[in-house]
């Protein structure tokens, strides 16, 4: 385990090279002292130029393809002919398929120059058709690896975007719907004031209250949490049983709120039960913001086995309590997709506004009503 350990530590360039130098070692135990020089200055040629292949892939692979044109040339046969293979994966491995298709033709003249010229008993087919597979077989390797390469970096593309996505949509209900309370709160403490201080106090301590929880679900959705504050600070993240709160927060901030939880919620998965967390709390924080005091709303969450609805109505005017510019209705139709789900939103038939979704996190399937 410790060699295991000591190896990897190495740098990638000293095992290359390492390997480049078993080519030279092979010349210099079978060449005779005659030939050894030409052997050994073209077995360099052929093989130091990899050790830079992956800063400047065309640059090597012209350097190797010369080297190799100059051996042929002179008639010397050398196992480093190999490089020129490893120089054109790391070719097609790096540039475009117009560039790699350039670089198999040089391979594959010089393979048939290298066939007629040293072929035996005039058999060119044979050895030609080898080389033709070793090429092509480095070639598509290394596109292979281009292609697989490129499909990482857009997953991991996606997943950053996918992760921009869902703390925008946690910033938006985080801060629309504590600043909104908090502003009615506000309102309520500045006309209490005179008439009713203690109502006044208790309503700029509940706006104390209510940043300080905002401030602690901003650190917890950007994951920057200090670790000195307290766990129940962070865990859990608000979910069904934290339904309550939320709606006790709106009836202080002047919007009554009712709240109906039909069916037990504990074998809901953590992430679903956020999702109907916020979707409410949008909801209520676009009812408070967006429609005229006496206003009154209602919350129903009917819990299944594989399925929760959310069901949130109030008594408003029939219109979108959503300004055009705002996000509310999309955010919250991109949590309900995550789980399969349909946002309907929209005047109810007996007068006030609506918004209705189910979502399933088990094998379910999801049938909006």
């Amino acid at each position: 385990m410790t060699e295991r350990r000591w190896a990897s530590r190495l740098p990638r360039a000293a095992w290359e090279s390492v390997l480049l130098a078993l080519f030279p070692l092979h010349v210099l135990t079978t060449w005779t002292p005659a030939e050894l020089p030409v052997a050994v200055a073209l077995t360099v040629a052929l093989t130091l130029p990899l050790l830079w292949r992956r800063r400047a892939p065309l640059a090597v692979f012209g350097a190797v393809a010369t080297a190799a044109f100059v051996q042929l040339l002179v008639d010397v046969q050398l196992p480093a002919d190999a490089a020129l293979l490893v120089a054109l994966h790391t070719v097609a491995a790096t540039s475009s398929r117009r560039v790699t298709l350039a670089a198999v033709t040089v391979v594959e003249v010089g393979a048939a120059f290298a066939c007629l010229r040293w072929a035996t008993d005039g058999a060119f087919l044979t050895p030609f058709a080898a080389l033709t597979a070793m090429v092509v077989a480095a070639a598509v390797l290394g596109v292979n690896a281009r292609t697989a390469r490129a499909y990482l970096e857009a997953v991991r593309e996606r997943a950053a975007a996918e992760e921009r996505a869902r703390i925008t949509r946690e910033m938006h209900d985080i801060v629309t719907h504590n600043l909104s309370v908090m502003v009615a709160l506000t309102d309520a403490a500045v006309h209490a004031q005179h008439r009713s201080p203690d109502k006044a106090t208790a309503a700029m301590r509940q706006v104390a209250e209510t940043g300080r929880q905002a401030l602690t679900d901003m650190r917890r959705s950007l994951g920057v949490l200090r670790a000195e504050e307290a766990d129940a600070a962070r865990h859990p993240l608000p979910g069904i049983a934290q339904l309550e709160i939320l709606t006790g927060q709106m009836c202080a901030a002047g919007l009554p709120t009712g709240l109906d939880i039909d069916g037990g919620h504990a074998h809901i998965p953590a992430t679903a039960q956020l999702t109907v967390y916020r979707l409410v709390q949008e909801a209520l924080t676009n009812t408070l913001k967006h429609t005229p005091t006496g206003t009154r709303a209602e919350v129903r969450i009917e819990c299944a086995a594989d399925t929760v609805t959310v069901d949130v109505t109030d008594t408003g005017p029939q219109t979108s309590p959503v300004t055009p510019a705002g996000h509310g209705i999309t955010g919250m139709r991109e949590r309900s997709a995550a789980y399969g789900g349909t946002v309907l939103a929209g005047p109810l038939p007996g007068g006030g506004w609506g918004v209705r979704t189910r979502l399933a996190f088990g094998s379910a399937p999801v049938v909006s009503t």
